[in-house]
């Protein structure tokens, strides 16, 4: 197995977290991952339980950047989830997800760890009736998690910092199911800065 991924759209290869399987890339744009059942990156802020076996594929970008993708993923059980990831280290990253709820309701959430997890459900979005985008961009030393459905304005999710040199890319997780597959259509990589993280332009 090659150690690294290249998407066309995507600046640099990328290298592998966990062992994504699937991990496919088609055409200029799209990736498919694939979690196994059990597989999650969390640290629970009340007893310091990690989990860190996610599958992911990362690469380090310099400077300002914006990433973003169309996401979709199975949701078949709880916390099923397509991810961007920025990724320093096990106690370092964050994740900006669309998640299935313990409810069942595709959910955008984000996590910042800094040694615990910071977990925060956003708003209901649901891939199977409208397009659902993520998109992580950095700015200096803080990065922005920005979120839209359909043709709405993106809108600011999660806005921090990371002390440490981060990589990014794109991971899959099925903590309480048997497995989920994540797609990530019209990947875009851009080194423009964004002009306001609140309104997302």
């Amino acid at each position: 197995m090659s150690d690294s991924v290249s998407i066309p759209a995507f600046p640099v290869p990328l290298r592998r977290l966990n062992a994504p399987d699937p991990c496919e890339v088609e055409g200029y744009d799209r990736l498919v991952l694939g979690a196994r059942g059990g597989t999650d990156l969390f640290v629970d802020p009340a007893d310091g339980a990690r989990r860190d076996s996610a599958p992911a594929l990362v690469g380090g970008l310099e400077g300002d950047f914006r990433v973003s993708a169309l996401v979709s993923v199975g949701l078949s059980a709880a916390f099923d989830a397509a991810v961007l990831l920025v990724y320093a280290s096990p106690d370092a990253w964050a994740k900006l997800c669309l998640e299935s709820s313990p409810q069942g309701r595709p959910t955008i959430v984000s996590v910042v760890n800094r040694g615990v997890s910071d977990d925060c459900n956003s708003f209901a979005a649901d891939p199977r009736t409208e397009d659902v985008r993520l998109r992580v961009s950095r700015l200096g030393s803080a990065y922005a998690f920005h979120a839209r459905v359909g043709e709405s304005p993106w809108e600011l999710i999660r806005y921090f910092a990371l002390r440490e040199t981060a990589e990014v890319g794109f991971c899959a997780q099925s903590p309480t199911g048997e497995g989920a597959t994540a797609r990530f259509e019209q990947i875009t990589y851009s080194a423009e800065r964004l002009a306001d993280v609140r309104d997302g332009t």
